[in-house]
């Protein structure tokens, strides 16, 4: 109950102070100016897959140690300050570390890894691979130009509800989580194998590019039969469904093709419900998969031969129903779609898209930009300053 009520006071006051009530007036800067490219682009960094796990994220762990350990102890902070306990922590320290066991290799030793790089302990190192299943909101588009070339990007925004600052007009978490952003080479060897961006320390994948073959971003899908109550199935009833980033990274070292990526990312068992969406590299690969924990729930496709089919839109809502009043991020994404045309789609167009309001917004990380023929990933990190919309 403190939970759910303090999530409305904080609502309430993010709405207040950055955020004017729909409906939406039009803040696309599409045709009037050029934000491409952003100003600060993700580091890069090289996870080899021949390496034992235990070693490869050493490099990460260590760059990255003080970074990952502040966003923990803002979590941590966040936790204490609704509870006003420090049980649920102490809980997480002593317990949660046991179930890492529970993940298969070669994850289970890539986090034991990680926890011990950075000397946090093991449940929360745990935790923070299992954080991103339940609180992310996002924007996810493929686009496919005049001359049949595809491209795929999306913005990730995280953090809401997770400690605003009523002087900053900041999401708490938001802001930490832009100090850890990299992007990531997979190699296997010696060979690039796929190109993600990622959260340093999370093993998992949200959105990536394997040359040739496909491109996946995955949004989060609000459910009843949702992340929480996957997770608690998986930790308590031995569940064997696989958080919805690791069959992102599975999905990549193990198919090739826009179809094989499709199946895997349709027929797996999942904790969390989710949307993916993939490209391909042919005209008309691209998708929507509306997936629920044990299914499908439906799809939408790219459609050329449609005149608006030559985008498909994700944010976290079901295609075929209205987004919540309150978090309607569809309608100017579609608005900032049609304003672009399909004579200008490419990065810079897309990029100006997803750096237009609503889709940018407080809790806006990053954007990220893929194009499957040349496997060519941009990565920039991204922060909306007032006047801005809360999410």
């Amino acid at each position: 109950m403190i939970l759910k009520f303090s999530c409305v006071i904080v609502a309430f006051f993010a709405v207040a102070t950055v955020a004017p009530p729909p409906p939406y007036s039009d803040n696309c800067i599409v045709g009037l100016e050029n934000l491409y490219p952003g100003k600060i682009q993700a580091p890069w960094y090289t996870v080899d897959l021949d390496k034992d796990p235990s070693d490869r994220w050493t490099e990460i762990a260590t760059d990255y140690k003080a970074n990952i350990t502040t966003l923990i102890t803002v979590i941590k902070e966040f936790i204490y300050g609704l509870t006003g306990s420090s049980k649920v922590i102490d809980w997480v320290d002593n317990n949660m570390g046991a179930w890492d066991s529970k993940l298969p290799s070669p994850y289970k030793e890539e986090i034991a890894s990680i926890a011990e790089i950075t000397g946090l302990p093991l449940g929360e190192v745990v935790l923070y691979n299992i954080f991103y299943e339940i609180f992310t909101v996002c924007t996810s588009i493929v686009a496919q130009d005049n001359n049949n070339k595809l491209y795929h990007a999306r913005n990730l925004d995280f953090g809401l509800f997770l400690g605003w600052d009523v002087n900053t007009h900041d999401w708490a978490v938001t802001e930490k989580l832009r100090d850890i952003i990299i992007n990531i080479n997979w190699t296997r060897n010696g060979t690039t194998v796929y190109k993600s961006v990622n959260f340093a320390g999370y093993i998992g994948i949200y959105n990536g590019v394997k040359k040739n073959g496909f491109t996946i971003t995955a949004n989060e899908r609000f459910n009843i039969n949702g992340g929480f109550m996957g997770i608690i199935q998986w930790l308590f009833d031995n569940s064997t469904a696989s958080l919805m980033s690791i069959l992102v990274r599975e999905t990549f070292e193990q198919v090739d093709t826009y179809q094989d990526a499709i199946t895997k990312l349709s027929i797996t068992p999942i904790m969390a419900p989710v949307y993916y969406i993939v490209g391909g590299k042919n005209s008309n690969e691209g998708q929507i998969i509306v997936r629920s924990r044990a299914g499908v729930a439906g799809v939408v496709n790219l459609n050329v031969s449609d005149p608006n089919g030559w985008y498909i839109l994700e944010t976290n809502y079901d295609p075929w129903k209205k987004p919540l009043y309150l978090d309607d991020r569809r309608t100017p994404g579609n608005v900032c779609m049609q304003r672009l045309t399909r004579d200008n789609v490419g990065f810079e167009g897309i990029f100006n898209v997803l750096s237009s309001e609503t889709n940018f917004n407080k809790l806006t990380a990053y954007t990220v930009l893929m194009q499957v023929d040349d496997g060519s990933l941009e990565t920039y990190i991204q922060k909306c300053t007032d006047p801005c919309w809360a999410w």
